[in-house]
């Protein structure tokens, strides 16, 4: 597959302007026509790897060529205008660092949460857990410099698989700073914002560090580009594939590991992908994986059950680590239904009153678990697992 490097040229032509920016204050006209020219060279490096925004570049590429070539009567301009720009300038610092000020606080406030979820809560997926672990654990400790642990990993597969509990668990059990973010939370009906978001999310991590940040639906953010894609939509894209490429990280142990969910791996963007090296499939739990995860979402309660009967059937059925889950509260129900008659008229007393009183339990049985059954269905087809099988064939590793 070949490796979208739009986002790195993109930093390195923002990194490029500002050193322009630098010199013609300077008033340095040979160092400005330099950076000029490199800015140009740059845009066309862009075009070639951005097809979709080729024309765009091209013609900033040329704008640039022609502040090159007048670069003496530009300086000159610049230098009689030097005197009443200065508070200009300094006024839109203080704005811009206001901005962002705001950006990092809406991240403190709205996408941090705290994750109490630790390995154990997690039933199956032994080898990627470790892989995890593994990715936590080399960050941590001293090591030569070229071992490095992974910055971005792609968690993807069926929905309700365990992606999201992964992500919590590697936050839970380090006790690291965990940025839960959705495609909702991230995007803006407000031109440029969404990028701006992104960069203060990933500002904020770097000063939490440890910190895990879980992107999840992450191609709600960022499918493949095309004609119909908005400018606003193509910068936040660029945002995030610089923050990705790690440029702020380059030579620190900081950790700050990006872990990004998808149901549809497919619609991914490749510039996205080539990010991710490192790509996991989550599947359906198996026979073993899904007993655990029945012990997990029943504990507490004793099983009078032929378990190995019951996760049979649930693999047969395709049902994922959610509809364990939710198989497992249906016979909970049926069972509290059976031994608590007439339950529902209880809500005629008192809150206190209620409290005073036990609720009537008894183990679960094969004829509750026949009951949940009934009404549990799982959305899958066996031909969409075979999608993600062959996706992960091609793509994953």
């Amino acid at each position: 597959m070949e490796i979208d490097l739009s986002g790195v040229l993109f930093s390195q032509f923002k990194k490029t302007k500002r050193e322009y920016e630098k010199a013609k204050e300077q008033n340095n006209t040979i160092l400005a026509k330099k950076k000029a020219l490199e800015c140009a060279k740059l845009l066309r490096l862009l075009a070639k790897y951005d097809k979709y925004n080729e024309k765009s570049y091209l013609e900033k590429a040329e704008k640039w060529e022609m502040v090159a070539k007048n670069i003496n009567n530009i300086l000159l301009s610049s230098s009689e205008k030097r005197t009443e720009e200065i508070p200009k300038k300094r006024s839109e610092r203080v704005k811009e660092e206001d901005e962002l000020d705001k950006f990092k606080s809406y991240v403190k406030n709205n996408l941090i949460q705290k994750s109490s979820v630790k390995w154990d809560d997690i039933g199956g997926l032994e080898d990627i857990k470790k892989l995890l672990m593994e990715t936590i654990v080399i960050s941590a400790l001293q090591k030569p410099a070229s071992i490095k642990p992974w910055k971005g990993i792609l968690l993807f597969g069926p929905p309700g698989t365990g992606k999201t509990l992964l992500a919590s668990a590697c936050a839970g059990s380090l006790d690291a700073t965990f940025f839960n973010v959705k495609a909702s939370s991230v995007l803006s009906k407000y031109f440029g914002e969404s990028s701006k978001i992104i960069s203060a999310l990933y500002e904020v991590a770097r000063e939490l560090q440890p910190s895990i940040i879980f992107i999840d639906e992450i191609d709600a953010l960022t499918t493949k580009r095309g004609e119909d894609t908005s400018e606003a939509s193509r910068r936040m894209l660029s945002t995030l594939l610089t923050e990705l490429d790690g440029f702020q990280d380059k030579g620190s142990d900081n950790l700050v590991l990006t872990l990004a969910a998808t149901n549809t791996p497919w619609d991914l963007d490749e510039a996205i992908l080539s990010r991710f090296s490192r790509r996991i499939y989550i599947p359906l739990p198996d026979k073993e994986a899904t007993k655990e995860i029945i012990k997990i979402n029943t504990k507490g309660l004793e099983l009078n059950v032929n378990l190995d009967e019951i996760a049979e059937k649930c693999v047969e059925k395709l049902y994922s680590g959610r509809d364990l889950k939710n198989l497992c509260q249906e016979a909970i129900w049926n069972m509290i239904r059976d031994v608590n008659k007439n339950l529902h008229e209880l809500a005629k007393l008192p809150y206190n009153e209620l409290k005073n009183k036990k609720l009537k339990v008894r183990p679960l049985t094969n004829e509750d678990f026949e009951e949940a059954f009934k009404k549990i269905k799982s959305p899958l087809t066996k031909s969409e697992i075979k999608k993600y099988e062959k996706w992960a064939e091609e793509f994953g590793g």
